[in-house]
């Protein structure tokens, strides 16, 4: 299996409830469940930054604020372990940081680490579906990570009516070559069942969402770019929902082009770390080596998805972390020498973004 520790960290969820909230007043235990803690083609960009007090063009009629979604990516975890031995959070700090600056209805759904957009947003949904009745909201704001931007993308197109906006962070809409090579490696049927045999009774212990339906290869085909073809046919963008994406460059990439923002400047949370260059993280050195294509004309990419894959709807730009730092993985750590940007400020100021446009 060719999925090093860095995929598995970067791209899904567990825990011992469905979903977390957190208060701002209940820092010590953030797990108790409180009464309330497209291509470029598509969707266009409404303007910059600047007339960010009023909505994109074509998005719904402002009636927030909605509640904050975060969900995870392939192979994540809500909370990684089991009950004691509960060991790191996929957005490391996050939710906490968010109730800090006001925001108590920040949810992080646990789905299925190892399955398909398509069995993942039927969990995420029904999930969503709670979150929308504990908090009398009419609707949330959807934010994934990886392949966590698929999933919140599923949810969107089967009920638009739920979903104020979706922001993906690092997804490959456009499948990820890394995933291409290990779906053909694994393409024997007789390899498959034992080793999701394998899976389950191991990843067991880890994460709880792992069931009898858990398949790691449907997630390689999902994230080909012959599955990613296929998701986005049948899941288009709604009417009535923004979309928005960004990403991470890393390896020194400044990203050039690829990361001009579609339609106008980047947000000013983005715009002012265009000149930060991310080192690459060691387990991610083969991976961007590979995705970059080489000396001459690189690309931009963070580690595990290029720059080109991961735009869709408004895209707002790049920030300069890689796919681990882009949540706050390994535990916290720092994006990397000299690279002064934080992701606790990122999201803070990402929820900001939202809010200004009406969400």
């Amino acid at each position: 299996m060719a999925a090093p520790l860095a995929l598995a960290m970067a791209c899904g969820s567990t825990g011992e409830i469905p979903f977390e909230t957190v208060d701002a007043g209940m820092f010590e235990d953030a797990r108790e469940l409180p009464d309330a803690v497209s291509p470029d083609a598509g969707a266009p960009d409404a303007g910059s930054d600047e007339d960010a007090g009023a909505p994109d063009a074509g998005s719904p009629v402002p009636e927030g604020p909605y509640p904050i979604v975060l969900s995870h990516g392939f192979f994540g975890f809500e909370s990684l372990g089991v009950g004691e031995w509960d060991i790191t959070d996929y957005f490391y700090g996050v939710p906490e940081h968010l109730a800090s600056l006001g925001e108590t209805e920040v949810f992080t759904p646990a789905v299925d680490p190892f399955n398909d957009s398509t069995h993942r947003g039927e969990e995420l949904l029904a999930q969503v579906e709670r979150i929308l009745e504990e908090t009398g909201a009419a609707k949330v704001n959807l934010i994934g990570h990886s392949q966590g931007g698929l999933d919140v993308r599923y949810v969107a197109s089967v009920r638009p009516d739920l979903v104020a906006s979706v922001t993906s962070i690092a997804t490959p809409h456009l499948g990820t070559p890394m995933l291409d090579l290990v779906d053909a490696a694994t393409a024997n049927p007789s390899l498959r069942r034992p080793l999701n045999d394998l899976l389950r009774l191991i990843g067991g212990v880890l994460w709880s969402e792992i069931d009898e339906d858990s398949d790691i290869f449907q997630s390689f085909e999902s994230l080909s770019a012959s599955g990613a073809a296929e998701f986005n046919e049948r899941h288009p963008d709604q009417p009535g929902v923004a979309y928005y994406s960004l990403t991470g460059r890393s390896d020194y990439h400044l990203g050039a082009d690829l990361c001009d923002p579609q339609g106008g400047p980047s947000p000013a949370f983005i715009a002012r770390w265009a000149d930060e260059r991310d080192p690459i993280d060691p387990l991610f050195a083969v991976a961007e080596a590979m995705f970059d294509g080489g000396f001459g004309d690189p690309e931009p990419n963070d580690g595990l998805v290029r720059v080109s894959s991961a735009r869709w709807g408004r895209f707002l730009g790049c920030i300069p972390a890689d796919h681990l730092d882009q949540v706050g993985q390994l535990f916290g750590d720092e994006p990397g020498t000299f690279n002064e940007w934080d992701h606790l400020e990122f999201y803070g100021e990402l929820v900001d973004w939202l809010r200004l446009q009406g969400h």
